[in-house]
């Protein structure tokens, strides 16, 4: 499919409603559950998203756009680690659903024309980028994280799955 703004706009705006209708009420056993060490848990993952939202997505587009110069800040992907302490899921459902709707407000704001979307930044490791670039990242980043945290819930009942376990991709891949 090629890159449609309206589409993105779509899956970015649901993610949010994603998010709590899969972790609203889990335990804290679910929340904090991970792969192993140095792998993330749903609770990291949402932090993660929220920090995305905070100096990821909108600060680049504006770089794009509105900048003389064009080089992308390095992003923190591990901030999530000491910014969400002490807050709760809910907490971060919240925030993350704040910051999208405004960011998502935001982007509809710029009235992004087909120059726009092919305008330019530097990306510390892969160079020059183009803004529809950044924007059909996010979307599939957001996919990314969604479909991480199934299968890291998913594999806590891994073992407990028996011979089922051929059927079931999600705990093999």
């Amino acid at each position: 499919m090629k890159f449609d703004l309206n589409r993105s706009i779509e899956i970015l705006s649901n993610t949010p409603s994603v998010l709590e209708s899969l972790l609203h009420n889990l335990s804290d056993d679910w929340l904090h559950a991970n792969e192993g060490p140095d792998t993330w848990s749903p609770y990291d993952i949402v932090g993660h998203l929220v920090h995305g939202e905070q100096t990821d997505w909108m600060e680049r587009t504006n770089i794009i756009l509105f900048s003389d110069d064009k080089r992308f800040k390095k992003f923190d992907r591990f901030a999530q680690f000491t910014e969400s302490k002490g807050k709760t899921i809910h907490v971060l459902l919240a925030e993350f659903r704040k910051l999208r709707e405004k960011n998502i407000e935001h982007v509809k704001s710029l009235q992004l024309t087909e120059d726009k979307l092919n305008m330019t930044g530097i990306h510390p490791s892969f160079g020059e980028v183009t803004l529809r670039q950044l924007l059909a990242t996010w979307v599939v980043h957001d996919m990314n994280h969604i479909a991480q945290i199934c299968r890291v819930l998913a594999k806590q009942y891994g073992p407990e799955t028996g011979p089922w376990v051929e059927y079931l991709p999600l705990l093999t891949k």
